[in-house]
């Protein structure tokens, strides 16, 4: 029997989402995506659930589209999975917290962006490498141009540079960045504080907050999710990404 890729356990009005698929540092495989919509529908219906955490097993939180698929040609729901996966967030009537304790990279900062609150260890590192791949972040740029200043989104957008945690506080990627040794503690404690908002007023507050993050989804995410499938069949980001994938240089 193949072993699930994400997990779910739910304990004190938390459900914890863990992703778990270290052969490739949690990539968005299409597998991983259909098993983490699942955990995030189960919990939305669970009425026992308050508030749900996201995280990770492992040293990276998420590596971002697995490359592997989209090399052979696999890959043209992805985008799509991945806009749905951020509306699927924002309209979930319990908050959403993540937790980073490993690196974020590519379309794992789409799972980031469309989160309630975020708590990162100081450690984490985080890139949006799609321009070095002859892609762009279409797909996950509805969450995160809702988070980022323009001149912020500009920059990591368009320089593909890796970037510190404090960095991500600083300009609205994370809500807030401690101390690898105080993760812990703070994710419990942010937790904690949520938990003890009623159903109602949970909801009804993450409906007046994601507005207008739910607005641009419906209106803007198929365009978003066309122009990103396109990215990755061009003949310049096949190449790219064979490169990558067999650490050669591209031409």
């Amino acid at each position: 029997m193949t072993s699930p890729l994400v997990h779910l356990d739910v304990a004190g009005g938390v459900a914890t989402v863990t992703l778990d698929s270290p052969h490739n540092r949690n990539a968005l495989s299409r597998r991983l995506l259909a098993e983490l919509g699942t955990h995030l529908a189960a919990a939305g219906r669970d009425a026992a659930v308050r508030v749900v955490l996201v995280r990770s097993s492992g040293r990276v939180f998420c590596s971002g589209a697995d490359l592997s698929e989209a090399r052979q040609g696999t890959a043209g729901d992805g985008p799509r999975a991945i806009v749905g996966l951020q509306r699927q967030i924002a309209a979930l009537p319990k908050p959403v917290v993540v937790e980073l304790a490993g690196a974020a990279r590519a379309g794992g900062l789409g799972l980031v962006g469309a989160a309630d609150v975020v708590v990162a260890a100081e450690s984490v590192t985080f890139a949006l490498t799609e321009v070095r791949l002859g892609l762009a972040p279409s797909a996950i740029s509805l969450s995160l141009l809702t988070r980022l200043a323009p001149r912020a989104a500009a920059d990591v957008f368009l320089s593909g540079r890796t970037f510190t945690a404090t960095e991500a506080a600083a300009i609205g990627l994370v809500t807030r960045a401690v101390p690898d040794d105080a993760l812990a503690d703070a994710v419990a404690e942010t937790v904690a504080e949520l938990v003890k908002g009623s159903p109602q007023g949970l909801a009804e507050t993450k409906r007046l907050l994601n507005g207008d993050l739910l607005g641009r989804i419906d209106r803007d995410g198929e365009e978003a999710a066309e122009r990103s499938a396109a990215l990755f069949a061009s003949p310049e980001a096949q190449q790219a990404m064979q490169a990558f994938l067999t650490r050669k240089k591209p031409a």
